[in-house]
């Protein structure tokens, strides 16, 4: 199945019921008296963090949900049937935006989480509600309230607690493989990539966390170059960015200019992040990862790697790897995973899913432009 990371719905909540003018007419009981039951109320629509899916694709085949109205009063004071909520089951790690308003209406990070998304309309009034010492055979009621109706926008940031930024072919797709159980395509060309792919990387025994690759961000993506920056609200919600950067690109490009380059586009990215309710991603912790090191000799890799270090004035940790041999791999895991466990909040990927399968599941593969189809 294609990785679906945004859609729109409409919603619509129940009205709310009528209530009704009704005097009782019994024999040999004289006035009788109003008896006109309230309507009942309007079903809601609730959104439901499940984890059961893993992307919004079934969001494209139904786009307008509604709950049941409430029913009208009935004499006898009866009052009407209250309509069924409706809850809509979405991926974990939906936002929900409001379209008309662009308010976000919320985040469901949790599974079971619920989001009340359009409020049923309140209950009409029967003329029983109206009798009063003065007024002893009212012929008032009042209608329901109107269903509340929303247009949304529904996105899907995956949940991982360490997000891969660097240009196409920096080796990221290389390093989850080689650190977690993700098979996510690996290939000799630019965008091999397509969708976010997540990994469970488990360091030792009850103590893993979560890392995501996306799509490799190159200069102008804010204006729409490669495949843009729309991937890079998958990684907002991490706690640490590794920056991977290839020690000799095969395009012969500098590596420091290719780092400044995605640092330019974080930069753009995080000024509209106040907009969406996003963290900036220019200020979160970020760690530079010196990729492909096996295809320098020995002799010459220190004072290569020292010199791109100098040349982008870097004051940060910085690590030393061949992802594709995993020489240095294991050590960068055990200091992530150190890093992770001293923030506050951290639970680890066992805590967020008792099954490791489950957070591979929820990209499933790479999509290929080819075939059209997902690998597996």
């Amino acid at each position: 199945m294609k990785f679906i990371d945004e859609t729109t719905i409409k919603v619509e909540s129940g009205q709310g019921g009528r209530g009704i003018v009704s005097f009782r007419r019994e024999k040999y009981i004289p006035f009788g008296g109003p008896d006109g039951g309230d309507g009942g109320d309007g079903g809601s629509v609730y959104l439901k963090a499940s984890d059961g899916l893993n992307t919004l694709a079934d969001f494209r085949m139904t786009r307008f949900y509604k709950a049941q109205n409430g029913q009208a009063g009935q004499g006898k004071e009866k009052t009407g049937r209250g309509g069924d909520d409706l809850y809509v089951n979405v991926p974990v790690g939906t936002s929900v935006i409001d379209i008309e308003t662009e308010e976000v209406l919320g985040d469901l990070t949790g599974v079971g989480q619920v989001l009340l998304v359009a409020r049923g309309g309140f209950h009409g009034l029967g003329n029983t509600r109206f009798k009063s010492s003065v007024n002893r055979a009212p012929r008032q009621s009042t209608l329901g309230s109107p269903a509340e109706r929303r247009e949304l926008k529904l996105e899907l940031k995956v949940l991982a607690d360490v997000g891969l930024l660097g240009m196409p072919n920096a080796g990221k797709s290389t390093f989850i493989r080689a650190v977690s159980q993700a098979k996510p395509k690996v290939a000799n060309y630019p965008f091999t990539t397509l969708i976010p792919n997540l990994g469970v990387v488990s360091v030792v025994p009850h103590s893993s966390f979560v890392i995501a690759d996306i799509p490799g961000v190159i200069e102008g993506a804010a204006e729409g170059a490669g495949l843009g920056i729309r991937f890079l609200k998958h990684v907002a919600r991490t706690g640490l960015l590794l920056h991977l950067v290839d020690v000799i690109p095969y395009d012969g490009s500098d590596p420091v200019d290719s780092f400044k380059a995605i640092e330019n586009e974080l930069e753009k990215f995080s000024e509209a992040a106040d907009n969406e309710k996003l963290d900036k991603l220019i200020e979160k912790e970020r760690w530079l990862v010196i990729n492909k090191t096996d295809l320098i000799n020995a002799e010459e890799r220190e004072e290569v790697c020292q010199k791109i270090i100098s040349d982008l004035d870097w004051k940060g940790p910085v690590f030393q790897i061949s992802a594709i041999n995993k020489q240095g791999t294991k050590e960068l895991c055990f200091a992530i995973m150190d890093y992770l466990e001293a923030q506050e909040g951290f639970k680890g990927a066992s805590e967020k899913n008792d099954v490791e399968e489950d957070y591979e599941q929820i990209t499933s593969g790479t999509y290929d432009v080819i075939t059209g189809k997902v690998i597996k």
